[in-house]
């Protein structure tokens, strides 16, 4: 007779499928291992972080679930399909993926309150929701509830559907059958690594922000950037998409199911010319619910002048 316990699992699991969640599963709430603190502390040591000063932050909370809720027992990790069924015009100015609908922290952070007062309802338990809001590690927590596994491209991949996931969590005192950790790898697959334009992941072992365009275009709000940007950036102004374009995981990938992700008129209508023609309050109203809201106008017309278009400043 399967215990209390595992049919409450059972019902989370079941609730997290109705919300539209297209993975869950769970871990204790333990320290991080030491082998994972040490690469991470590496990362941070090299200065591979670049521009995410906020990256070296926080590092005991990042290194322990527990201190992000008192009592804490489980972390249970989700993750939410956003790959596209429309693409852009292979011309257009090339936002990646995950940007190209509603911002997901918006469409994470209601689905997650939604299945977090369910668990609160169900074990009269303590939650803590996290969309980017707290120092966790993604990746790890989806790692250990079995998720998937971290890529040599060091993306979250669930084997047989991909990389082009949203992850979330969140962190309860419900004690919770855990999950088998998930001890796939990529082998001796480097695909990702030959096809970064920028040779950021430096052999598949860590991924140096510093040249990975993803970063520059996102969080770099410098007024320019390095003069090499402008031989490898192509028509990229919002992130790129390479490395996990090249992954034979994502051969299997699945448009998503949620409206929320669809390529949005925004960014479908996107041009050179609307970028030069738009103002600071134009952008604002355009992305106003969308991840693109991140990289800010004149981030945004600083990208495009990179890629060739040369914008005049305001």
């Amino acid at each position: 007779m399967p215990s209390p316990n595992c049919n409450i699992a059972e019902q989370i699991k079941s609730q997290a499928a109705d919300l539209g969640f297209d993975a869950c599963g769970f871990a204790a709430a333990t320290p991080v291992d030491d082998e994972a603190v040490e690469h991470y502390d590496r990362w941070i040591e090299q200065g591979y972080n670049g521009c995410m000063a906020w990256a070296a932050g926080h590092r005991d909370l990042r290194c322990d679930p527990s201190m992000l809720l008192e009592g804490a027992k489980t972390v249970i990790s989700v993750a939410l399909n956003y790959y596209p069924k429309h693409f852009q015009p292979a011309d257009a100015p090339r936002v990646a993926y995950y940007a190209y609908g509603r911002d997901y922290h918006e469409v994470m952070r209601e689905k997650l309150g939604k299945l977090a007062h369910f668990i609160e309802q169900i074990t009269d338990c303590a939650t803590r929701p996290c969309v980017d809001s707290a120092p966790i590690r993604e990746r790890y927590w989806a790692q250990r509830a079995g998720i998937g596994f971290i890529g040599r491209n060091n993306c979250l991949i669930i084997p047989g559907r991909g990389s082009f996931f949203f992850l979330g969590e969140i962190v309860t005192t419900a004690q919770l059958p855990p999950d088998e950790p998930c001890m796939m790898s990529c082998g001796d697959c480097g695909k990702c690594v030959e096809a970064c334009p920028t040779g950021a992941l430096h052999g598949g072992t860590a991924a140096d922000c510093n040249r990975c365009l993803s970063c520059l275009l996102i969080e770099n709000h410098n007024e320019t950037l390095p003069e090499w940007t402008r031989e490898v950036v192509g028509n990229r102004v919002v992130g790129c998409d390479e490395c996990q374009l090249h992954c034979p995981h994502n051969r299997h990938s699945e448009p998503t199911r949620m409206a929320d992700f669809s390529m949005t008129e925004a960014v479908m209508s996107l041009t050179w010319e609307r970028i030069e023609a738009m103002t600071a309050g134009d952008f604002r109203r355009t992305f106003a619910h969308s991840a693109i809201s991140r990289v800010r106008h004149k981030t945004l017309r600083r990208n495009a002048a990179l890629c060739g278009n040369h914008l005049d400043k305001d």
